[in-house]
């Protein structure tokens, strides 16, 4: 359910702004879409866990925040992002 060390690795170097980025509003909302995709597939066998489906409405929430962060301060890194996670909006 949470990301391998390895997975947060890889996107974080698929991600950043510069060699040593790991902060940017792109990498941690690639990790929270990381960690949502893990959180519905839970959801999908396990209907019934609503502490979990909390946990994702609040991934979700704080994802979307940073979306709008991102989309006051540059269009254009918020069109790429949104492209490269296939994200709807």
């Amino acid at each position: 359910m949470s990301i391998t060390p390895e997975r947060r690795t890889e996107l974080i170097a698929e991600y950043r702004l510069t060699q040593d980025d790991t902060g940017s509003p792109e990498v941690q909302v690639a990790l929270l879409t990381e960690r949502i995709v893990n959180l519905t597939e839970h959801l999908k066998t396990h209907a019934k866990d609503f502490h979990s489906r909390r946990g994702l409405l609040m991934l979700v929430g704080r994802r979307r925040g940073l979306l709008d962060y991102l989309k006051r301060k540059s269009q254009d890194r918020y069109q790429t992002l949104i492209e490269r996670l296939g994200l709807r909006r």
